[in-house]
C-alpha cells in the first residue's frame, strides 16, 4: 500500500514537472514568436504593430533585456516627444537588467540627445564609455553632447574628471584616426576656444580624409576669413561650389568672397580688380540661371562697393545706378531679406534719395532675421531728415542687439547728441556717463557731461565732473569755461 502511494506521488510530481516544463517551453515559444512578429512589423515600418508585439514579449518575459531594447528603439524611431520619453524608460529598464551591457546606455544617451538634454546625454555617454572605453563612436557622441551643452573644458567633480568637448574629441580622434567627423568636431571645438590655427589643422585633416565633407570645408572658409587668409578662403569656396553645383548660393559665395577681398584692399586698383571679378562671376551665373533674386542682391551689393571705391565721380554715378537697378528688382519682393533691404537703403542714401532710403531701411528692421546694421543706416537716414526721435530709437535698438559693439563710443555719442536735440537732457546725461565710464581719460566727454548736468540744473554733479576733467587735462578751455559757470 505504501509502495503504491509512493509511486502515485512520484507519477504526480513527474506530471506536474512535465506540465511546468511544457508551460515554460510554450511561454518561450510565444515570447520568441512575439519578437519575430515585432521584427517583421518593424521591417514594414509598422511601428505601432511592432510596439504591440514587443510589449507582448515583455509581458511573457519581464526579464528580457532584448525585448526592452527593441521596444525602446521602436519608440525612438517614431521621433515624437511621447515616443522618446517611452524609449528612455525602456532603455533604463534594459540597462538595469544587464548593467554590464553598453548598448542600452548608449541608446539612452541617443534619446536624451534627441530631446536636447545635452548635459544628461553627455553624462550617459560617459557611463557608456566606462563600460567600453575603446568605443570611438561613443566617445565622439560624448564630445558632441558636451559641445552642444557648451562644456568645452574638463571639470573636476566628486567622481573624477568630467571630460569636456575638447578632450573628448581628442580622444575620439586617437581611437579612430580615420574618422573625418571626429576631426571636424575637434576643429569646431578648438575654434570655440579661439585656437584658430589648431582648429584649421584639425579640419584640414577632416577634409583630407573626406574631400566631399562640405560642412568641414565651410568651417575652413570661416577660419580662413578669421585669419585673414583671403586666397585660401576663396579657394575653399570655389571647391565647395564645384562639389555642390546645383546650389546657386555656392557660386554667389565665391563672388562675395571676391567682393570682401576688394573691400579689404581699400581704394587700390587691386580692390577694383577683385570687385570686377565678383561682377563677372555673378554675371556669368545670371546667364545660366536668370531671375534669381539672390544673384541680383549680390550684384547690387558689389556694384555699390565699386561705386564707393571709384574716384571718378561720373563713373561712380554709373556704378551706383547699376547697383540701384539690381537691388530694386529684389527689394520690392515680399521675400526681400533684411540684408538686401539694408544694402538698397545704403545705395539710396548715396544717391541722395533720403526719403526712399528711410523707407527701405525701416522695412529692413522689420524683416527677420534682422540685419543689425540696418538700424545704424536707418538712424543716418532719419538724422538727415531731422527725424531725431526715430534716429535715436534706431541707435538704441542697435546697441541692444550688439552687446560688444566696437564702435560703442561713437554710437553712444550720437544718442547723447540726439537726446540733447530732443531736449531730453536726462537721457543725454545717462549716455554721456556711459561714455565716460568707457573713456575715463577723455576730457572732451567730461566737458560734454558737465555741460549737460548744468543744463539739467545739477550743479553739484557738474562741479565734480569739471574737477575730474581738469585733473585729466588742466588746459582744457571748455572745462575752464565750465568751471566758471558752476562757481
Amino acid at each position: 500500500m505504501k509502495r503504491a502511494v509512493f509511486l502515485l506521488t512520484v507519477l504526480a510530481l513527474t506530471g506536474v514537472g512535465a506540465a511546468v516544463a511544457y508551460e515554460a517551453a510554450e511561454r518561450e515559444r510565444a515570447y520568441r514568436a512575439q519578437l519575430t512578429r515585432g521584427d517583421a512589423a518593424l521591417r514594414d515600418d509598422q511601428t505601432f504593430a511592432a510596439i504591440e508585439a514587443y510589449s507582448g514579449a515583455i509581458a511573457l518575459r519581464p526579464d528580457s533585456t532584448i525585448a526592452y531594447l527593441k521596444r525602446g528603439e521602436t519608440y525612438a524611431r517614431r521621433g515624437d516627444l511621447e515616443g522618446l520619453e517611452k524609449a528612455a524608460h525602456d532603455f533604463r529598464n534594459a540597462a538595469a537588467l544587464d548593467p554590464a551591457a553598453p548598448r542600452p546606455v548608449e541608446d539612452l544617451g541617443d534619446v536624451l540627445y534627441q530631446r536636447q538634454r545635452y548635459g544628461m546625454a553627455a553624462d550617459t555617454f560617459d557611463r557608456c564609455r566606462a563600460l567600453d572605453d575603446r568605443s570611438a563612436r561613443v566617445t565622439y557622441k560624448l564630445a558632441l553632447a558636451r559641445y552642444r551643452e557648451g562644456a568645452l573644458d574638463d571639470v573636476d567633480s566628486a567622481g573624477g574628471v568630467k571630460l569636456g568637448a575638447v578632450s573628448a574629441a581628442m580622444q575620439a580622434v586617437r581611437l579612430d584616426p580615420k574618422s573625418p567627423q571626429a576631426y571636424y568636431l575637434l576643429g569646431v571645438c578648438l575654434r570655440e576656444k579661439r585656437r584658430y590655427t589648431d582648429a584649421q589643422q584639425a579640419i584640414d585633416q577632416a577634409v583630407t580624409l573626406s574631400p566631399g565633407l562640405i560642412p568641414a570645408r565651410e568651417e575652413l572658409v570661416d577660419l580662413y576669413a578669421l585669419l585673414g587668409r583671403r586666397s585660401d578662403e576663396l579657394e575653399q569656396l570655389q571647391l565647395i561650389a564645384g562639389l555642390d553645383r546645383t546650389r546657386v548660393e555656392r557660386q554667389v559665395g565665391v563672388a562675395l568672397a571676391h567682393a570682401r577681398a576688394g573691400r579689404a584692399l581699400g581704394a587700390s586698383p587691386a580692390a577694383i580688380r577683385e570687385l570686377n571679378l565678383a561682377v563677372l562671376t555673378l554675371g556669368s551665373l545670371l546667364e545660366r540661371t536668370p531671375d534669381q533674386p539672390l544673384i541680383y542682391g549680390a550684384l547690387g551689393r558689389v556694384w555699390l562697393d565699386i561705386a564707393q571705391k571709384t574716384t571718378d565721380r561720373a563713373e561712380s554715378k554709373v556704378d551706383l545706378s547699376k547697383a540701384l537697378e539690381a537691388l530694386e528688382r529684389v527689394s520690392a519682393s515680399p521675400s526681400a531679406t533684411s540684408d538686401v533691404l539694408t544694402v538698397y537703403g545704403q545705395a539710396l542714401l548715396m544717391d541722395q534719395q533720403i526719403d526712399a532710403a528711410e523707407r527701405s531701411l525701416q522695412l529692413a528692421t522689420e524683416r527677420f532675421p534682422i540685419e543689425p546694421t540696418a538700424f545704424l543706416w536707418l538712424a543716418t537716414a532719419a538724422e538727415r531728415l531731422n527725424h531725431h526721435e526715430p534716429a535715436r530709437a534706431a541707435l538704441l535698438r542697435y546697441l541692444a542687439l550688439e552687446d560688444n559693439d566696437p564702435e560703442f563710443v561713437a554710437h553712444a555719442t550720437r544718442i547723447a547728441a540726439l537726446s540733447l536735440g530732443l531736449n531730453d537732457v536726462g537721457t543725454a546725461i545717462e549716455w554721456l556717463q556711459k561714455i565716460a565710464a568707457v573713456s575715463p581719460n577723455d576730457a572732451r566727454v567730461l566737458a560734454s557731461l558737465a555741460d549737460a548736468q548744468i543744463r539739467y540744473g545739477d550743479y553739484a554733479a557738474a562741479k565734480a565732473t569739471v574737477a575730474k576733467g581738469l585733473e585729466k587735462d588742466p588746459s582744457s578751455a571748455a572745462l575752464i569755461s565750465l568751471q566758471r559757470r558752476v562757481k
